[in-house]
């Protein structure tokens, strides 16, 4: 039995990481500012973790043997975990993005190698505690984040505790995706609305929401690897295989429309999003594939109404 702590994410596959870490036997707390109450067994800790004087004062006399951190989203909010947890925890594992990879473009899939940590510029000085900024600058922010981890070892203090980042593909499935990506298309499709997409249109690598908390749970409390990690169930997937599972789900007809500039569907993209997901497979992480998943994953999300 492990003792875990999770920051934020208690909803969508942060809840089930929380769930499945309960039922596997281990020790979990998780820590918010408060917004969302923690699921019954589950011990609640209050904080901000943008304020590290209340981060210190909730945490003082406290240890963890992981802390599965999956709100940070600024070079700020990382420094001050570092500071944080560097004598209270040995193992931090921060849940990322394949938006760190938003300057790649490689027909090949992207591995974690891609992305030199060692060369991002870190700017805790950007306006990171104004929302659009943040959210405007959601990729950057992350990579940021994951240099400041990546750097511990490397600015002569040591790193303050093995750290890891899962780099999550985009998630599908649950009737809890609060994203509204899948109701996007399925409106347009019931209604034979155009659907916007780009002239070259390339598909992208995913993950069912259930998968992506096993692996989360899995690279807390069942591997040891430090560093970044692709996560995603083998297979991409194109605009066009996810609309058509969702025509056969909600009936209508699935229209394209080729645009060249402005806003495109959320699945649509105009560069390669494809991840290399061998790092986990070599580490002993067992992967689906997306055609095993897909029909239920759409089906959760938008059900099966027709018309």
């Amino acid at each position: 039995m492990k003792n875990v702590l999770v920051i934020g994410g208690n909803r969508y596959f942060g809840k089930r990481l929380i769930a499945l870490l309960k039922e596997s036997g281990h020790r979990v707390a998780i820590l918010n500012r408060g917004s969302s109450d923690a699921p019954g067994g589950i011990e609640h800790l209050v904080a901000d973790r943008d304020d590290e004087a209340a981060l210190e004062s909730v945490l003082a006399g406290r240890s963890f043997d992981v802390v599965v951190d999956q709100v940070c989203y600024t070079p700020r909010q990382a420094e001050i975990a570092r500071r944080v947890f560097a004598a209270r925890t040995r193992r931090y594992v921060m849940t990322s993005t394949v938006e760190v990879y938003e300057y790649e473009d490689s027909a090949a899939p992207v591995a974690e190698d891609a992305l030199d940590l060692g060369t991002v510029a870190v700017d805790t000085g950007a306006a990171w505690e104004d929302p659009e900024f943040r959210e405007a600058h959601y990729g950057e922010g992350k990579r940021q984040a994951e240099a400041v981890f990546a750097g511990a070892a490397a600015d002569g203090a040591g790193s303050p505790f093995a750290w890891a980042s899962v780099r999550v593909a985009h998630v599908l499935g649950g009737a809890d995706d609060f994203t509204g990506r899948l109701d996007h298309y399925a409106r347009r499709i019931r209604s034979g609305e155009p659907i916007a997409v780009p002239a070259v249109n390339r598909p992208a690598t995913y993950v069912y929401v259930e998968e992506i908390a096993t692996f989360l749970a899995w690279a807390a409390v069942g591997a040891d690897f430090t560093g970044p990690v692709n996560a995603h169930s083998h297979g991409p997937l194109t605009t066009a295989e996810i609309c058509a599972e969702i025509e056969r789900r909600v009936g209508g007809r699935t229209v394209f429309r080729e645009v060249e500039v402005g806003e495109i569907s959320p699945f649509s993209f105009t560069r390669s999003y494809g991840m290399d997901n061998s790092r986990a497979v070599a580490l002993g992480y067992s992967f689906s594939h997306s055609c095993t998943w897909l029909a239920d994953a759409v089906a959760e999300t938008i059900g099966e109404v027709t018309g």
